[in-house]
């Protein structure tokens, strides 16, 4: 694999620091990132580590509990042009954007004396800040590889730091220099990445000499609740010193148990003989249920038979080759190596989360702090637990089910228990507790979607339940969750009110956005519609229908965007059902390029968050034609055919956080991601393709080649769905909407023994091909869709494609366009 040099940065685009950094890495050697032997899944988990896509380079297994991964001074743990590493976390999220969150237990090897007035001075505390011994370490020969890292540290006389990771425990292997003759290993409890605040810890030697236990308590996620995180770690040789550290200095030989409380330094040092091998080896679980479950799960994965650590070599064996067949299950052909590594790393990032939740003996602490356990009737299942809705309802849930549908059933499964342990329905669902975070009703589609593709077979009604008393009701007040806090005025009103001084349990709450709100329930209610219907609720299915309708409520006719003479937008409505109008516009209007009222986003972005019923968005744009300009004029269409790598980079919005104040398309955010297959939906499919072609530009070989943040593999699965010529369309719906390839053939393992295939011969990365005819099972296929059954028949997808669109064509047809669900009306 070679080195491409990065998209332009997409963030702080006016720091010269950022800008100097960046031509560092432009000059890097081509040896830099990747393995040396060619992979036909090659993955480089630098991808997202710079520009705020937030993902982490280090060890993970597929969707497992524990990851191992530097920490610099970023908040979500790492970026690409950090200086210094701080130390080697033990728990990370992909992608996501709120601080506080992860890089527990951070170990980082060194060497020098330990005492008073030592390199690591015991009578001063702030000789054991991370900030203060933080290593500098170098990128050339570093590797990212699925299940494994290694990089070079040149401080301490240089040390060689390598980390591999299972499900449930993982491994790290530090090499110090020949010749040292001892090494030091600094466990960190007291800091964590960035922002990421430990409210209390404890730890103690165990009596083998050789392992260590403790506890680490964190506040976490844009101020959500607390939680613990238990760990045990297992050396391959003893310890021939250590030590603990807190707030008044360093005690030497201390094994505890020590405590230490809030923003307080606290932590180990092991120190090891070197002379007969420079390399320590330690094995390490965690849980979140509670000391027992962390040795449960170093037995079950990190040691031998004779309770001994398991070898680094082969925990990183067993690790990538987890990884290989998970990445085996989709195969592409075409494109070049730095296509394929791009497609594999998304698929990577799709498979980290949710995290396994369940310890090895099946048990998992639930949302009623209470210990529960995923056995049922002699049959194990996985609690899994960290679920960013609000983005992946969108994409990333959708392929989960298409290629891992027993996961998606006990994804679904752990969903309704947090719902019956917990009192409600989650919507950013944080360890055991749910933060509160983002806006609108993201587990209505996530939930309805699962039941959709057969993830909630045998428990229909139960979820049906659940999601019905979300949708018509709302927590009670001493319940954590807020819910759909909405519902008061949505019910009564058909609308979300506007109201900043809502009072709000977290960080976020409905009122506060209330045009974008109104927006997700209505969506959401016409998902619901459908689970009602075929459940045979049928007074229900008439009422949801109607709330379907309801993005109706908050469209004002009268807004107009001033510069490009559009009328009509979204706006936010008071709770006396007035329009809200901008102080700082003489006439008491509204500007729709504004954030008021809008969750992460403006009007503009918004106004395509009406999926359930395009007719009707259609005709209050004021017809086909003005839709289609509108949308032209949103993706800014006539500079991508121009020149689609320049345009994306330069008329979109271009940074991770700069969705307010803007009216193009942001490909960095999810309100309007789905917007590009609404050309399709208006029988102009070749736009779709064409800009679904300069969308992919912004994925590179790079670290910053990951749009905005990757929010737990919301970006990755969107760019695997457009590669692959298939996106899922209205939630609950079922359908799969068509569009060009990037890629001229894919075979896709649905289950054993069936596989979808794929094939696009006339598909070249980097060029447009548009669609000319499709063929489905070897027969004519003129829909613009599959169904969720059609795609289980695991048949052959053909496209035959052409250099020029056709505006007559394949897909442009009315009779070949999907319309709205049954009961939303024209």
């Amino acid at each position: 694999m070679k080195w491409t040099r990065p998209p332009i940065a997409r963030s702080l685009a006016n720091s010269s620091y950022l800008r100097t950094c960046l031509l560092a890495l432009f000059a890097l050697p081509s040896a830099l990132l990747h393995a040396a032997t060619p992979n036909p899944t090659p993955v480089n988990t630098f991808i997202g580590t710079q520009d705020e896509g937030n993902t982490f380079p280090g060890a993970s297994a597929p969707f497992g509990m524990i990851q191992v991964s530097p920490t610099g001074e970023h908040y979500a743990g790492w970026r690409y042009s950090d200086t210094r590493i701080r130390g080697f976390g033990h728990s990370y999220l992909s992608g996501a954007g709120c601080w506080e969150q992860g890089g527990q237990l951070s170990v980082l090897p060194v060497t020098g004396r330990i005492g008073p007035g030592g390199d690591f001075d015991t009578a001063k505390a702030e000789s054991f800040d991370h900030k203060r011994y933080a290593a500098e370490y170098t990128h050339e020969g570093e590797i990212g590889q699925a299940g494994y890292y290694k990089v070079q540290l040149t401080s301490y006389g240089g040390i060689s730091a390598e980390t591999t990771a299972l499900t449930r425990a993982a491994a790290e292997r530090y090499t110090f220099a020949a010749g040292t003759p001892a090494g030091h290993l600094l466990l960190n409890l007291g800091q964590a990445n960035e922002k990421h605040s430990v409210v209390g810890s404890e730890l103690k030697v165990l009596e083998d000499g050789r392992s260590v236990e403790g506890r680490i308590t964190t506040k976490s996620f844009c101020g959500g609740a607390q939680y613990t995180t238990w760990f045990r770690m297992t050396f391959d040789r003893p310890f021939v010193a250590h030590g603990i550290w807190d707030d008044r200095g360093g005690w030497p030989g201390a094994k505890g148990p020590s405590q230490q409380g809030e923003a307080r330094p606290h932590g180990m040092w092991l120190s090891f003989d070197l002379k007969s091998s420079p390399a320590v080896t330690a094995v390490s679980a965690i849980s979140h249920v509670d000391a027992e479950g962390a040795r449960v799960n170093l037995r079950a994965e990190g040691l031998t038979a004779q309770g001994t650590a398991l070898s680094f070599d082969t925990m990183r064996g067993q690790s990538q080759a987890t990884w290989q067949r998970e990445l085996n299950s989709v195969r592409i052909e075409g494109g070049s190596t730095d296509d394929r590594t791009v497609f594999y790393t998304a698929l990577y990032h799709s498979l980290l989360q949710p995290l396994t939740g369940s310890d090895a003996d099946g048990r998992y602490r639930g949302y009623d702090d209470r210990i529960h356990s995923a056995k049922h009737q002699g049959k194990d299942w996985t609690y899994y637990e960290f679920f960013s809705l609000w983005d992946t309802y969108r994409t990333q849930n959708q392929l989960l089910a298409l290629l891992r549908p027993g996961r998606a059933r006990d994804i679904a499964n752990s969903v309704l228990k947090i719902r019956e342990q917990g009192g409600w329905l989650p919507r950013w669902g944080y360890a055991n507790f749910d933060t509160n975070i983002m806006t609108g009703d993201p587990v209505t589609p996530f939930l309805v979607d699962l039941w959709r593709y057969g993830a909630l077979k045998g428990r229909e009604q139960e979820a049906y339940a659940a999601l019905r008393e979300n949708a018509f009701g709302v927590p009670r007040k001493l319940l954590r969750p807020e819910g759909r806090a909405g519902n008061p005025s949505y019910l009564s009103q058909g609308f979300v009110q506007y109201d900043r001084s809502y009072p709000a349990k977290g960080m976020d709450v409905d009122p506060h956005h209330g045009a974008s709100a109104t927006l997700e329930y209505s969506l959401a209610d016409a998902s619901l519609a459908q689970m009602a219907r075929a459940l045979g609720h049928k007074k229900d299915a008439q009422l949801l229908d109607q709330r379907a309708l309801n993005w109706r409520k908050v469209w004002d006719a009268q807004v107009q965007d001033a510069p490009t003479g559009q009328r009509g937008f979204p706006r936010p409505r008071l709770a006396d059902g007035t329009w809200f109008s901008e102080v700082t516009l003489a006439n008491g209007g509204y500007d729709p390029r504004s954030e008021r009222g809008f969750h992460e986003g403006t009007a503009w972005q918004y106004q395509w968050l009406v999926r359930q019923d395009i007719p009707g968005l259609v005709e209050a744009m004021g017809g086909q034609e003005q839709a289609a300009q509108r949308l032209d004029h949103f993706f800014d269409y006539p500079a991508l055919l121009a020149d689609p790598a320049t345009a994306v980079r330069k008329s979109w919005v271009v940074g991770p956080y700069s969705y307010y104040s803007q009216f193009r398309y942001n490909p960095n955010n999810e309100p309007d991601l789905h917007t590009p297959w609404v050309y399709t939906l208006l029988g102009q499919p070749w736009k779709t393709t064409t800009v679904l072609r300069a969308a992919e530009t912004l994925f590179g070989n790079a670290p910053n080649g990951v749009t905005g943040n990757d929010d737990l593999g919301t970006m990755s699965a969107w760019y695997l769905f457009s590669a692959l010529g298939l996106y899922p369309d209205t939630p609950g719906s079922g359908r799969f909407l068509l569009h060009a390839p990037r890629f001229a053939r894919a075979e896709i393992d649905l289950a054993p023994g069936r596989t979808l295939r794929i094939n696009a011969a006339e598909a070249k990365p980097g060029e447009h091909r548009f669609v000319k005819s499709v063929r489905w099972g070897g027969s004519a296929h003129k829909q613009v869709w599959l169904d969720w059954e059609q795609l289980q028949a695991a048949d052959t997808l053909s496209f035959e494609l052409s250099a020029q669109p056709d505006p007559q064509g394949w897909g442009t047809k009315g009779r070949e366009l999907p319309h709205p669900p049954a009961g939303i009306a024209p």
